[in-house]
Protein backbone atom coordinates (compact mmCIF):
# COMPACT_ATOMS: atom_id res chain seq x y z
CA UNK A 1 0.00 0.00 0.00
CA UNK A 2 2.62 2.77 0.44
CA UNK A 3 4.18 1.84 -2.56
CA UNK A 4 1.00 2.65 -4.26
CA UNK A 5 0.88 5.82 -2.19
CA UNK A 6 4.31 6.67 -3.50
CA UNK A 7 3.47 5.83 -7.06
CA UNK A 8 0.72 7.89 -7.10
CA UNK A 9 2.27 11.31 -5.03
CA UNK A 10 5.19 11.15 -8.37
CA UNK A 11 2.13 11.02 -10.81
CA UNK A 12 0.65 14.19 -9.34
CA UNK A 13 4.00 15.54 -8.32
CA UNK A 14 5.24 15.06 -11.97
CA UNK A 15 1.83 16.26 -13.49
CA UNK A 16 2.07 20.06 -11.18
CA UNK A 17 5.47 20.07 -12.75
CA UNK A 18 4.54 19.89 -16.04
CA UNK A 19 1.39 22.21 -15.70
CA UNK A 20 4.17 24.80 -14.44
CA UNK A 21 6.22 24.49 -17.76
CA UNK A 22 3.37 24.94 -19.55
CA UNK A 23 2.06 28.44 -17.48
CA UNK A 24 5.99 29.40 -18.27
CA UNK A 25 5.97 29.12 -21.77
CA UNK A 26 2.23 29.87 -22.41
CA UNK A 27 3.13 33.84 -23.50
CA UNK A 28 1.50 36.54 -21.62
CA UNK A 29 -0.78 38.85 -23.23
CA UNK A 30 0.06 42.10 -24.34
CA UNK A 31 -0.57 44.88 -21.36
CA UNK A 32 -2.95 47.24 -21.03
CA UNK A 33 -3.21 50.83 -19.34
CA UNK A 34 -6.52 52.47 -18.85
CA UNK A 35 -6.05 56.61 -18.15
CA UNK A 36 -8.02 57.68 -15.96
CA UNK A 37 -11.46 59.83 -17.38
CA UNK A 38 -10.09 63.24 -18.93
CA UNK A 39 -12.77 66.37 -19.45
CA UNK A 40 -12.05 67.23 -23.12
CA UNK A 41 -13.99 70.39 -24.59
CA UNK A 42 -16.57 70.94 -26.67
CA UNK A 43 -15.86 74.49 -28.66
CA UNK A 44 -18.29 75.48 -31.49
CA UNK A 45 -17.88 79.26 -33.01
CA UNK A 46 -15.38 80.32 -29.94
CA UNK A 47 -17.49 79.23 -27.16
CA UNK A 48 -17.37 76.44 -25.11
CA UNK A 49 -20.63 74.61 -24.41
CA UNK A 50 -19.96 70.50 -23.33
CA UNK A 51 -17.10 68.80 -21.73
CA UNK A 52 -16.91 65.20 -22.71
CA UNK A 53 -15.26 62.86 -20.00
CA UNK A 54 -12.97 60.81 -21.90
CA UNK A 55 -11.57 57.35 -21.01
CA UNK A 56 -8.77 55.97 -22.84
CA UNK A 57 -7.00 52.39 -22.64
CA UNK A 58 -3.89 51.69 -23.80
CA UNK A 59 -2.66 48.63 -25.51
CA UNK A 60 1.21 48.05 -24.91
CA UNK A 61 3.62 46.15 -27.04
CA UNK A 62 4.22 42.29 -25.79
CA UNK A 63 7.28 42.52 -23.25
CA UNK A 64 6.58 46.69 -22.59
CA UNK A 65 6.70 47.92 -18.65
CA UNK A 66 3.06 48.42 -18.04
CA UNK A 67 4.66 49.10 -14.41
CA UNK A 68 6.34 52.32 -16.15
CA UNK A 69 3.63 53.22 -18.11
CA UNK A 70 1.68 53.49 -15.75
CA UNK A 71 3.53 55.49 -13.53
CA UNK A 72 3.14 58.11 -16.70
CA UNK A 73 -0.27 58.35 -16.69
CA UNK A 74 -0.37 62.05 -15.53
CA UNK A 75 1.45 63.39 -18.54
CA UNK A 76 -0.89 61.63 -20.86
CA UNK A 77 -3.80 62.92 -19.41
CA UNK A 78 -1.97 66.51 -18.94
CA UNK A 79 -1.18 66.34 -23.20
CA UNK A 80 -4.37 65.28 -24.02
CA UNK A 81 -5.93 67.94 -22.43
CA UNK A 82 -3.38 70.87 -23.38
CA UNK A 83 -3.88 69.52 -26.96
CA UNK A 84 -7.71 69.75 -26.86
CA UNK A 85 -7.95 73.37 -25.56
CA UNK A 86 -5.19 74.26 -28.14
CA UNK A 87 -7.52 72.29 -30.70
CA UNK A 88 -10.65 71.12 -29.73
CA UNK A 89 -11.54 67.56 -30.50
CA UNK A 90 -15.44 68.94 -31.62
CA UNK A 91 -17.26 66.51 -34.00
CA UNK A 92 -19.36 68.93 -36.13
CA UNK A 93 -22.47 66.62 -36.35
CA UNK A 94 -22.58 65.94 -32.69
CA UNK A 95 -21.83 67.33 -29.51
CA UNK A 96 -21.88 65.12 -26.71
CA UNK A 97 -18.52 62.95 -27.88
CA UNK A 98 -15.13 63.70 -29.35
CA UNK A 99 -13.54 63.21 -32.47
CA UNK A 100 -12.18 59.66 -31.74
CA UNK A 101 -9.71 59.52 -35.24
CA UNK A 102 -8.25 62.95 -33.48
CA UNK A 103 -8.13 61.93 -30.01
CA UNK A 104 -6.49 58.62 -30.68
CA UNK A 105 -3.65 60.07 -33.06
CA UNK A 106 -3.03 62.80 -30.24
CA UNK A 107 -2.36 60.00 -28.16
CA UNK A 108 -0.16 58.29 -29.96
CA UNK A 109 1.99 61.23 -30.97
CA UNK A 110 2.29 61.71 -27.70
CA UNK A 111 2.93 57.91 -26.34
CA UNK A 112 5.99 58.69 -28.39
CA UNK A 113 7.10 61.57 -26.44
CA UNK A 114 6.30 60.11 -23.18
CA UNK A 115 7.46 56.63 -23.16
CA UNK A 116 8.90 56.27 -26.20
CA UNK A 117 8.91 54.74 -29.90
CA UNK A 118 7.11 51.26 -30.09
CA UNK A 119 6.06 50.92 -26.63
CA UNK A 120 2.67 51.44 -27.14
CA UNK A 121 0.61 50.13 -30.05
CA UNK A 122 -2.58 51.30 -30.16
CA UNK A 123 -5.36 53.57 -28.28
CA UNK A 124 -8.94 53.21 -27.65
CA UNK A 125 -11.30 54.90 -26.19
CA UNK A 126 -13.11 53.08 -23.85
CA UNK A 127 -15.90 55.78 -22.64
CA UNK A 128 -17.44 58.90 -23.74
CA UNK A 129 -19.47 60.90 -20.95
CA UNK A 130 -20.88 64.02 -22.06
CA UNK A 131 -21.67 66.48 -19.06
CA UNK A 132 -24.72 68.18 -20.52
CA UNK A 133 -26.93 66.37 -22.84
CA UNK A 134 -29.75 68.82 -23.10
CA UNK A 135 -29.46 72.34 -24.38
CA UNK A 136 -27.10 72.33 -26.56
CA UNK A 137 -26.68 74.11 -30.07
CA UNK A 138 -28.22 72.21 -33.00
CA UNK A 139 -25.48 70.61 -35.18
CA UNK A 140 -27.82 71.10 -38.48
CA UNK A 141 -26.43 72.99 -41.12
CA UNK A 142 -29.06 75.28 -42.61
CA UNK A 143 -28.48 77.29 -45.89
CA UNK A 144 -29.01 80.66 -45.66
CA UNK A 145 -32.69 81.78 -46.74
CA UNK A 146 -33.08 82.49 -50.45
CA UNK A 147 -33.20 86.45 -50.40
CA UNK A 148 -36.71 87.35 -51.84
CA UNK A 149 -36.74 89.64 -54.55
CA UNK A 150 -39.94 91.54 -55.55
Amino acid sequence: MCKGLMIVGLMLGSLALDSRADAAEAPTPPATVQLGAVALPIVVQGRLINYVFTTIKLHLVAGADGAAVRAKEPYFRDALVRAGHRNPFTLATDYTHVDVVRVRAQVMSDAIAIVGRGVVHDAEIVKQVPQRRTGLPSTIVRSPAPELIP
